[in-house]
């Protein structure tokens, strides 16, 4: 983790703003408290339309995200991808990204990337936003895409 230069943002006047949350079911423990915090941002937020689902794996996120990104005004997509023995982690971690990014882009909707790619579950644990957590990217991710829903309203109106 860098820890450098976290723009440490706070909640954002996002009522009326609909929200689509995706997570998968790897480290379910993990996702479901991700989720949680996600859900306690939007409501921060003043976000009251919030839609949650879930999808077996991280590689099943973007083709979800851009459901909700055709419904939703911002989605959020949370995921726990550990580095194994293999090239595995690299393959979905860059078809995460990648699809994710293109969610975003070809729909024009964003679209938070809360996937956390890390070497072991202790770093997934220390971002996941648990009560001995040092960062919270359920509430943070959720935060920056709300910014940035009101940010593109601002610049299409």
């Amino acid at each position: 983790m860098a820890g450098f230069g976290d723009p440490h943002m706070e909640s954002v006047d996002a009522a009326g703003l609909r929200l689509g949350i995706v997570g998968s079911r790897w480290h379910a423990d993990l996702i479901d408290h991700m989720i949680e915090r996600a859900q306690v941002a939007a409501k921060e937020c003043g976000v009251t339309d919030v839609y949650v689902a879930r999808v077996a794996g991280a590689v099943e996120l973007p083709v979800l995200a851009q459901a909700l990104a055709r419904k939703y005004d911002a989605v959020v997509a949370l995921g726990v991808v550990i580095k194994g023995e293999t090239q595995h982690f690299e393959y979905v971690c860059d078809s995460v990204t990648t699809g994710l990014t293109r969610v975003a882009l070809d729909e024009g909707t964003p679209v938070g990337h809360g996937v956390l790619t890390v070497h072991s579950l202790g770093q997934a644990r220390d971002r996941a936003g648990l009560e001995d957590s040092i960062e919270d990217k359920g509430w943070a991710t959720t935060i920056a895409v709300l910014n940035a829903a009101l940010e593109l309203r601002a610049v299409n109106n």
